[in-house]
């Protein structure tokens, strides 16, 4: 059996380390990606808490804005209304 020619032990050679740093790459994305994701999911629950507050701002402040109204009217009422006097 022939030897292989030295231009194709090396050919062979560069080619395995090509898939090895191909293989490292690979880890090094997916671990980069997997980092990204695990951000994203923090900052999606961050963004939901904070429509939530404020969605619950906007309810309380409809809440007071209602109770205001109610009583500005009970003061005009009162106001309209003669006063009793014990005398």
């Amino acid at each position: 059996m022939k030897t292989p020619p030295e231009s194709f032990l090396l050919f062979k050679e560069e080619l395995r380390k090509a898939q090895l740093e191909k293989e490292r790459l690979k880890q090094e994305y997916e671990m980069r990606l997997a980092e990204v994701n695990k951000e994203l999911c923090r900052l999606k629950e961050q963004i939901q808490s904070q429509q939530d507050m404020m969605r619950t701002t906007l309810a309380y402040a409809s809440n007071l804005e209602n109770r205001l109204s109610e009583f500005q009217d009970e003061v005009k009422i009162s106001q309209s209304q003669p006063r009793k006097t014990v005398f």
